[in-house]
Formats: C-alpha cells, structure tokens, sequence
C-alpha cells in the first residue's frame, strides 16, 4: 500500500538547555538523562512524515490482526441467534472516501452514512435454544460494505444495510432459509437519523429515503460570510463541523433532504409518502395507527449542530398526511450553559394502543438559574389529536428520561438534580393519578444502585419495560468492594421492597439478558477469565442448572499469560483508590519494570461515592487496538484504569483540580512501589482525552512521572470559553480557574518528555487538533522534549488498521526511550515519588 500523502506526520523536539550542535546537545541529554540506553535506537527523530506507518512489535501486531469473536444477538422472540462478525478495523483507504463535515455531523458523501461503519464479514443464523442445531450461512452478495444488521420485530426476517458507492440500500433477510433481497430502488439517507425506522407492524416500516431525481449537488459561487450579535447572550459549548458559509448550508440541505417512504418487508414493494423535507426523526405512533416526525428548517447557524436547528413536530397519518402541527422548536440560540428551550421539547410516541403523543416543558423558562418549585412538565395528547393537551405530572428537578411499561398503563418517569447529581425515578401512571416515587441515588453510585429495567421489543418496533406480574425486573452489575457480580433484581410496585432472583457466582461474570418462560429461566452472558462471553440458560427456581447455547472459543490465548489483579488503597485524605494492575506474560516475581500509568479524572460530590469502586477480576481479558493493554506484550507494567477522583463542590470542585490528581499521582505511585512490580524513577502517565489533559497537567505541575503520553486531548482551556467536562462556569466566570487548568500556560514547567498523539479530523467537541498543535508549539519554542503525531483522516478515537498499529508504536518505543526497555536487567531505584512543583 502506498505511504505517501496520507502517511501520519510527526514532529520531534528536544529539550536544548545550550548553545551547541545539534548532535552535540543529543549527546549530552543522552549521557545525562538516558544512561545505558543505545543512542541509535533511543535519541534518532523520525523525519516528518518521512517514514509512513510504522508496524508494532510482533506480538502486538498478531494481536492487533485477531479477528475478533462474533456479536451474539437473540430475536426478539428469544428463538433465534445472529452470529455478526465484523472487522476489527477499517482501512486508511477505506477512510479516504470522500465525506462531508456539515452541521456537526459527517457522513460519507457518496452513500450519506456515518464513516467509520463496523463492516459485516460474515453473518450467520441458528436457533437460540438449540445449541447443536445447524447453522444457515447468509450469502451476502459480493460488493459494498454490509453493515447495521438489526431484526424485526417477530424475528421472522431481518435488516442489513449495504452501503455501495452512490447509495445505502435496504435488504431483507427471511429468517428460516437464510436468503437476503433488497428493496429496489430504495436509498436510504441516514444523513440526519443513522439507523431510524418506524415499524408499523412485523411487517410494515416507514423509513427515510433519499429523493428520487435530485440532481447534482450545488456549487454556489463564492461570496462574503458575515455574522452578527445584537445584546442577547449565547452561551455555546465549542462544536466541531459546523457550516461555513452558503455553500455548505445549500449543501447540506442537499443531502439531509429526505422522504418518508413506506416499506412491506413480505412483497418488496416501498411508497413514497409525501414531498421532501429535512426530516430528523420518524418514529410509529401506538400500534402503527399515526407517525410522529421531527423536521429541521432554517434560519441554519454557524455556532451550532443541526439538532439544535429550528425544529417543527408533527403528527401524520401512517400514509404521511398532516394531522396537527404539535410545536416549532427555534433555533437553540440564548440558551443558558446546561438550560433547555423554554417550550416544548423531547417528544415520545406511546407505543401502546392508546397512540397518545407526550413531550416535556420547562417551568423555568429553561434556565437552571431560576429558582422554582418545579422545573419541568410531562403533556400529553390523545387522538385524533384536535383537542388541548393535558398535564400529567411537575417534576422539581430537570427531565431526564421516560421509559413506558408493557402495561400500558405506567411508565418510568426519570429527573436529575445537576447540583447535587442526584437521580430520582418515579412511577408515573399514564392516567388519572400522580406519580410515586421509586429509588433515588447519586448519579455515580455503584455500591447501592438499583439497576436498570429489563426491556422487551414489542410487535410494533418499540421498547418498553418488562414487567413481570406488575414488578421490575432490575439489573445491573452488582459493584462491591470485592468486585462486580451483575444482579438480577424483582422490584415490587407496589410496596417497593426488592426480592433478588440471581446474581453472579464468584467464579464467573454472568449478565443477564432476558427472563423467559414467565419468569423460569434466564437468558444470560457468561464468561470467566478463561472463557469468552457465550450465551447461556439458567433455571431460576434452582439456580444452579446452566445450559450452555453458545460455544465460542478463546481467540487470544496469549492474552491468558498477562496477570491483573485489581489493587485498592487509600489516598493520603483518607479518599479509597484503586488501579487494575497488569502484569506482562514473561514478568518475573520481584522484578521492578518501567510502568504505564493509565488514567482518567472524574468528579464526585462526595467522599463516600468517590471511594467507590468497580470492575471484576474474572472477566474475560480483551481490549481494542489502541488500548495502552498491547503495551503488555512489550513487556511494559500498566495501571489501568487507575482511579482519579476529584471531590467537592460539582459548583467548585475544579478549584482543586491539580491538587486532587496530584494527591492520586502520588498515592499510585507508592502503591505501585509497595507491591514491588514497578521502579518509582521510570513511571510514566498517560490518558485519551480528557485523561491527556490530566497527564498534561500532572507533568505541568508536578516532578512525579519521567515521561507522559497525552492523546486527543485539550491543553487551552480559553479555547473551551463555555465550559468542559463538568465545568459549568463560563471563562469569565472563573477566569482563573481556566487558567491554572491550561497546561499551555505552563509549558516552561514541562520538562519531561511528551508523546502528543491526534487524530487528524478531530470530531469531538472541545479536542480539536489544533489543541496539540499549539502545545508542540509552544514546548518546541520552549526547548522541551516533544513529540507530536498527527494521524491522517482520523477523528477522535482511532479506527483504521494501519492507525492502531502505528499508536502502539509510537507508545512502545516513547516508553523505551526514556524509561527503558522493560525487559532489560536494570537495580530498582531506590527512594519514593516527589513532590509537586
């Protein structure tokens, strides 16, 4: 394959404290900083964009080349089983297509579907229930890339999707032969909606299409681009993508223009249902009676995505005609940083026979700083949808969620207190009487977590809660100070009381899926630190009884050799921590190894949640390309996944930000030492996102790590003036704050050696590439020791074959280079971690 254009490009710099030739001053850094380590293999820079992608060490890349085990997906009906394998990576060629940044979305100029789809390479079918009985192979023509497989609602057929150059086409599977057809002359457009579809009946679908005759696209001459702001504020989040001036709004009109189109899934025949429109969303209303749509128009905006676009909701007819307009959303514009439109908004089709329409209004004016008694309102609209809508409940707190019951009579209703990060969950009758509280916990509570309801698919394509003689069926993954063992709950309705039906044995990592039988048997996960997740059934009334339906095999068994061992340990304020210790496959007791420390910050407003943990030790060992885990097989230690709590105040907390991560640096820095697996003086600190932006920082403000790895993340917090993460105060707000969180600012602090790693084209609001750029420029200008990669055609994470391996090894051989091959003999140092700057 060619390297040339789309080759990543790197940029190395190093530390210069004098005067002196180059060579000269690398020498001198080697003989200081870098004893015993070849100067060839060590201190040599890569010319920018010279070298094209580099290949991983062996081990790594056989890993990386593993396919990986099948996707398992029960029907519907629990009576058959897909086995979807896919392709672990895409290909840089396959990210070259041609593709549109427009609105705050992008989607593949040619067919309109998202980039960066899960290929389907092969796809199988069996009875689930029946773990010997054959398997029928569906013969997906050759050509296009198949993708997003999904069932009916009977799981009599099935869905895939084929995007090919010029189109995404519809095919349909028959469930008991095995044979797949398209829907001909039908294009799908997922511009706006990836993957929506109203099913009407088992049989029936409404799904936007593109229209037929569009034409070319249009190519409007250039001309001036202004914008103006008269007095109102507009707080907005920083977006990526957005349009740009009159061609790209004509453009991206063009291509999100779509059609309501009406499918039969038994003759093949499809009906257009009306003229074109921007339609964002089709949902079925009831039992297929009425759709719901959602439809953007203009004024467009240069500040915002499209699903913040003026907004117009509609009731029709199941043939498209118009029956009530039910509200126009305006453009999200004035909007206070975590407040909502002042009117209507989130709107919910019932799936039950009553075909209500329901949808929330704010009694705040949507802005969180008003103090009311209650914040927001559940409506509700009956057919044939003429008259005034009804209030059915006042929530204090901000709308969340709404969930209904396969009763018919209920749903869950969901509101958050952002301040406290409380949730609280109400059982809301659909008529005639108020709600009743249910369970309420903070929002990041593990220890004492209810779980979340079993769902069903009903006939009509919606998902409602399961319900088993009026209770909950609850589950979750059971967290405890001895690790995660998933729980299936019964929660009564009526005196609120919890009877436990199943939880994961010890041995295992069992996760349950679906009740069956009226409640006899359970359809579950399982798999162990030996075995692979398969499917399996349990009988409920003994416990004990498993029936294995699914025999997958153990694809990396190399993977089997690497020791991890969950470690818990207290930071110096008495705050619990934890970190995932790995340990590589030829690691020898009493060895002292260079080590990864992998991380990323959360926030919690309380000690007691903070000191909460989760994870289990006997699930099966796997990670993705780009996971610092590869760096096991080059013989590196790696805490994963180590705990970085920041308490307080959600309002503050980020005034102690460096002091909170630095106390956790330190603290799993010592631990790591008390086990004896990892020397103090070669420990580096590494993150993805807003990870990179707490290494960055620790290498900014503390001496603790000898060398950091920062991917994809933010280092100019002025950049993000609205707020990140969970900052809600505006720049001006807490101008200093903004500042001693910016690491840019700090650059002449940072003295030891950093990996920069980014995607190309950024996607993710907050990290765009120039946040790395601007930091290599400024430790380049500085004299510091850095070292940025720019990945071609990649977004925020990292999907093409010749991308992952590349990141691990750029991150294995920055771990060489300055802490040192960890597999060769080297004294453990003696002494602790250092203090902060």
């Amino acid at each position: 394959m060619s390297q040339g254009l789309d080759a990543p490009v790197s940029r190395v710099r190093y530390r210069a404290r004098h005067p002196a030739p180059a060579a000269m001053r690398l020498l001198r850094h080697a003989l200081t900083v870098l004893p015993g380590l070849l100067l060839a293999s060590a201190l040599l820079p890569t010319a920018a964009g010279a070298a094209g992608y580099q290949q991983p060490s062996p081990a790594v890349r056989e890993l990386l080349d593993t396919a990986p085990l099948p996707r398992l997906l029960p029907s519907p009906d629990r009576q058959q089983l897909a086995l979807i394998e896919t392709r672990r990576f895409s290909t840089v060629e396959d990210l070259q297509r041609p593709t549109l940044h427009l609105a705050g979305t992008r989607f593949d100029a040619g067919s309109g579907v998202a980039p960066g789809l899960a290929a389907i390479r092969r796809l199988r079918l069996r009875a689930l229930l029946q773990p010997d009985a054959p398997e029928r192979v569906v013969e997906l023509p050759a050509g296009g890339l198949w993708h997003d497989f999904a069932w009916a609602p009977d799981g009599q057929r099935f869905l895939i999707e084929r995007r090919m150059e010029r189109a995404n086409e519809l095919w349909v599977g028959d469930t008991a032969s095995g044979a797949v057809r398209p829907i001909q002359g039908l294009r799908l457009n997922e511009v706006l909606a990836q993957g929506e579809k109203a099913w009407l009946n088992p049989r029936e679908l409404v799904v936007l299409s593109v229209p037929d005759h569009r034409g070319p696209p249009p190519r409007l001459a250039p001309q001036p681009i202004s914008e103006e702001s008269r007095g109102l504020a507009s707080p907005e989040r920083t977006h990526p993508d957005l349009l740009h001036g009159p061609q790209d709004e004509a453009l991206f009109e063009y291509h999100a223009r779509s059609v309501l189109t009406w499918v039969d899934l038994a003759s093949g025949a499809s009906r257009d249902l009306g003229p074109p429109q921007l339609y964002s969303s089709v949902s079925s209303v009831g039992e297929g009676q009425y759709l719901l749509t959602e439809r953007i128009s203009r004024p467009f905006s240069y500040r915002l995505p499209w699903d913040d676009f003026p907004t117009t909701v509609e009731v029709r007819q199941r043939d498209g005609k118009l029956i009530r307009e039910l509200a126009r959303m305006p453009l999200k514009s004035g909007v206070a940083i975590d407040g909502v439109l002042p009117g209507p908004r989130v709107f919910y089709a019932s799936p039950m026979k009553d075909a209500a329409v329901y949808w929330i209004e704010a009694l705040d004016g949507g802005n969180p700083a008003q103090r009311v008694a209650f914040r927001d309102r559940v409506m509700r609209l009956d057919p044939p949808f003429t008259g005034e809508p009804q209030e059915v409940q006042r929530m204090p707190h901000r709308f969340s969620r709404l969930q209904f019951l396969d009763d018919g009579q209920n749903a869950l209703l969901t509101e958050v207190d952002r301040q406290r990060a409380w949730q609280r969950s109400y059982l809301l009758p659909l008529k005639g009487t108020q709600s009743k509280p249910l369970f309420e916990f903070s929002q990041r509570e593990r220890f004492r977590h209810p779980g979340t309801p079993l769902t069903r698919l009903l006939p009509n394509g919606h998902l409602v809660v399961q319900t088993l003689g009026g209770d909950l069926l609850m589950t979750g993954p059971g967290a405890s100070p001895k690790g995660d063992r998933p729980f299936l709950d019964r929660f009564s309705l009526r005196d609120l009381s919890a009877q436990r039906l199943f939880q994961s044995p010890e041995g295992s990592y069992e996760t349950p899926l679906a009740v069956l039988e009226g409640g006899k048997q359970l359809l579950l996960s399982r798999e162990s630190a030996s075995e692979p997740p398969n499917l399996a059934l349990r009988e409920l009334a003994s416990g004990n009884s498993l029936q294995a339906l699914t025999r997958l095999k153990d694809n990396t068994p190399q993977l089997r050799r690497i020791r991890r061992e969950f470690i818990s340990f207290k930071r110096s304020d008495g705050v619990d921590m934890s970190f995932w210790m790995y340990l590589p496959p030829d690691y020898k007791e009493g060895e002292r190894r260079p080590t990864l420390v992998w991380a990323y910050p959360m926030e919690y407003s309380d000690a007691s949640i903070a000191s909460q943990v989760s994870g289990a030790p006997n699930r099966f060992l796997s990670f993705n390309g780009i996971s610092p885990l590869a760096l096991l097989l080059d013989g590196f230690v790696v805490l994963y996944d180590a705990h970085m709590p920041v308490v307080g105040d959600l309002k503050t907390v980020n005034d102690g930000f460096i002091e909170q991560i630095t106390m956790n640096a330190r603290a799993i820095i010592d631990k790591a030492e008390d086990l004896g697996v990892s020397d103090p003086k070669r420990m580096a600190v590494g993150g993805h996102s807003y990870g990179a932006f707490m290494a960055v920082n620790l290498l900014a403000h503390t001496d603790l790590f000898k060398a950091g790895i920062a991917r994809s993340g933010a280092y100019n917090r002025t950049l993000t003036p609205f707020g990140f993460q969970s900052e809600r105060r505006s720049l001006w707000d807490a101008k200093e704050v903004y500042l001693n969180l910016s690491p840019l600012l700090y650059a002449p602090q940072i003295r030891e050696p950093l990996l920069l790693l980014h995607g190309e084209q950024d996607g993710n609001a907050g990290t765009p590439p120039l946040q790395s750029e601007r930091l290599y420029h400024a430790l380049s200008g500085l004299g510091g020791t850095v070292r940025l990669t720019m990945l071609p055609l990649e977004s925020h994470g990292y999907s093409a074959r010749e991308s992952a391996g590349h990141v691990q090894w750029e991150m294995s051989r920055w771990l060489k280079t300055w802490l040192g091959d960890p597999r060769e003999s080297r004294e453990p140092r003696e002494g602790k971690a250092s203090a902060p700057r």
